[in-house]
């Protein structure tokens, strides 16, 4: 496998690549500025007699020709310049290659040319939908610290009770509506009456005690579940958005752990519900009581006013209504809105998570969703040009992120979902996020592939690298409990190397289990090593570690070498450092064929991995010397650093 997506036989060559990060386009584009995009295409694949770039403009095709760079390391490299008229730009190749070319073999008679296209979900002999062409956009960029960054995320509740908590019990007695549990010894209810109301006692600044912790693991930027007063554990239905609960020590808890955090180099990031309040909200009592105010206008009442549209039908959630100027004023625009409050003195968080982002300003024939994201995006930018701005959205996120306003999407569907089914194993009954499913498929490694694809290729390259990708959260069944044996291990190789943000969920470093999302909020066994089920901290630093010393993993491309049955390979790569990656669900072995890697890419291969779950065996292929085999006995993810691209340099 190589390019961005087209199924192979296993040991099939390379094929022509382009993606959108600088070996291939431009960090950063401006309307009405010409543009110079790259493709290259093997030698071992074909010679192509001549190149375009398709680009739409105004929504016209343009057909643009490309000139050779000239050729190094067996890849013959072709640029073509445009200008971007749109603030997004969609794009592909066109190639022109005779019929006798490995390409183009068996595709018509001696003499014939042949005409691929090439865009973000493969290499087609046939006309393809725009929808998957590659995107160059001119929006303002994501903060350099989010794209590089290791996210960690923190259910306030599960993760820690602060060394004075018992003290000051009394000054903040347990809530009417919460159901006291033992950090130790109440076993985590994951689907009951008492599910949404369990209450363990973590506080922020038992989070503050624990930042040595979060940073021994790598991360440096904390992402927190909501931290209002709410009438939950999960604190998503907020009574208020004025305060933090007083039940994780209010106002200068946050203060103490953003500060704290700050002087450590680590960044904070909140969690903010645009789509609803609870219906314990000072603004939703007011508008239940008086259909009259101005409140009563910040949600969805039927006529006679006895009923209203929530989220889900679950009461406790009243949907907020984005018609409503008055809700624009109090929710993003006012001075003490929670939009910005939060990101100013004396708090300074960094950034906002916008809970169910893709259901925000939606409702029936109502559509203010991209409104509503350019509404906070405008506010929160602002406020703080650096702060960060993610959206949650379950389903396939691309049409609603451009990166016009939110960096990135927390999203299953192009990483968490396919890696599951890859790496599915015996658990009887796993919640596959909301589906009626018992679980996941068990999938192929190409299947993997298809679907990640697919998925993702309606993003540009820049939110891709800024989309969460998480092995689970709190929402969803644990890795552990979904993964084969030694699964999550795997899966936490892919999430680091591949594009986006990697997200650890509190517990993931010990292997915590759960079967649905409710249930993975276990408290942390910080006092009890009996409830660790596989002690992963040295692991997930070594990731972070490499992550961050290898620019390939946070600026560099994706090109695909295999993916075939129990085995994933793929190479990112700059012009100064590539890592090639290698994961096998099972013992098994994959040729790379020639042409996959440079000489002194597979020389560097002689050398021990930088990292590996297991034992991984290197050696030339017998049949071919500038092929590699690469064996595990058993599941195995190893990562090598390599030499970076070679890029010709076009001769005077």
């Amino acid at each position: 496998m190589d390019g961005p997506g087209m199924a192979l036989p296993a040991g099939a060559g390379p094929l022509p690549h382009h993606d959108g990060s600088g070996l291939h386009a431009p960090v950063r584009a401006e309307r009405g500025a010409e543009v110079r995009l790259r493709l290259r295409v093997p030698a071992v694949w074909g010679r192509a007699a001549r190149v375009w770039l398709r680009s739409l403009h105004d929504g016209e095709p343009r057909y643009d020709p490309a000139a050779s760079l000239g050729e190094a390391d067996g890849w013959v490299w072709w640029e073509a310049a445009t200008v971007p008229t749109n603030p997004v730009t969609r794009y592909r190749f066109l190639l022109e290659v005779p019929e006798e070319s490995a390409g183009a073999k068996n595709r018509g008679g001696a003499g014939r040319l042949q005409y691929w296209s090439l865009n973000a979900q493969g290499l087609f002999s046939r006309d393809v939908s725009d929808y998957a062409d590659f995107r160059l956009t001119t929006f303002r960029p994501a903060p350099e610290w989010l794209r590089r960054g290791t996210m960690y995320q923190v259910f306030p509740d599960r993760f820690a009770r602060s060394a004075a908590s018992d003290d000051l019990a009394s000054a903040r007695p347990t809530p009417d509506w919460a159901v006291p549990c033992s950090w130790d010894g109440t076993p985590v209810e994951g689907a009951g009456p008492h599910t949404p109301y369990q209450y363990y006692g973590g506080d922020l600044r038992g989070v503050t005690e624990r930042l040595d912790h979060i940073q021994q693991l790598g991360a440096d930027v904390i992402y927190l579940t909501p931290f209002f007063p709410a009438r939950s554990n999960h604190r998503y239905d907020a009574a208020t958005f004025r305060r933090v609960d007083l039940l994780l020590g209010g106002d200068e808890a946050l203060i103490e752990l953003v500060e704290a955090a700050h002087a450590r180099g680590l960044r904070v990031m909140g969690d903010l519900t645009a789509n609803h309040s609870g219906d314990a909200h000072e603004w939703f009592r007011r508008a239940l009581a008086d259909p009259a105010s101005e409140e009563a206008g910040y949600y969805y009442f039927n006529a006679d006013h006895t009923a209203y549209e929530s989220w889900y039908g679950v009461p406790s959630l009243p949907k907020l209504n984005w018609a409503s100027p008055g809700l624009r004023q109090k929710f993003v625009l006012d001075d003490d809105s929670p939009v910005a409050r939060w990101l100013r003195p004396p708090f300074n968080l960094d950034g906002w998570r916008i809970d169910v982002g893709n259901m925000t300003g939606r409702l029936g024939a109502t559509d203010l969703n991209q409104d509503v994201a350019r509404l906070i995006a405008d506010r929160v930018r602002a406020i703080n040009p650096d702060a960060a701005l993610l959206a949650e959205a379950t389903n396939d996120a691309a049409p609603d992120f451009t990166g016009e306003h939110w960096h990135g999407a927390m999203t299953y569907s192009n990483f968490t979902r396919p890696l599951w089914s890859w790496l599915a194993g015996d658990a009887g009954h796993v919640n596959f996020f909301g589906t009626p499913l018992p679980g996941s498929n068990r999938t192929a490694a190409e299947d993997f592939l298809a679907t990640h694809l697919d998925l993702s290729a309606a993003f540009s390259w820049d939110v891709r690298q800024q989309n969460m990708n998480a092995l689970n959260s709190h929402d969803t069944a644990r890795a552990a409990t979904v993964m084969i044996d030694g699964g999550q291990r795997l899966g936490a190789v892919l999430m680091f190397t591949l594009p986006g943000v990697p997200v650890m969920f509190a517990g993931d470093e010990f292997g915590l289990e759960g079967d649905n999302g409710e249930y993975s909020r276990t408290p942390m066994p910080w006092n009890d090593p009996g409830r660790i089920r596989t002690d992963l901290r040295a692991d997930y630093a070594a990731l972070t570690a490499l992550r961050r010393e290898q620019p390939a993993l946070t600026g560099g491309g994706v090109r695909w070498l295999h993916a075939r049955g129990d085995v994933l390979a793929f190479v990112r790569e700059t012009a100064h450092n590539a890592v090639l990656v290698v994961a096998a669900r099972a013992g098994a072995g994959v040729e790379l064929a020639p042409g996959s890697l440079s000489p002194a890419q597979l020389a560097a291969l002689a050398g021990p991995p930088a990292y590996a779950t297991a034992a991984v065996e290197v050696a030339l292929s017998p049949a071919d010397a500038a092929a590699v085999l690469i064996r595990t006995s058993g599941p195995a993810a190893a990562a090598w650093v390599l030499p970076g691209t070679r890029v010709p340099v076009p001769q005077p």
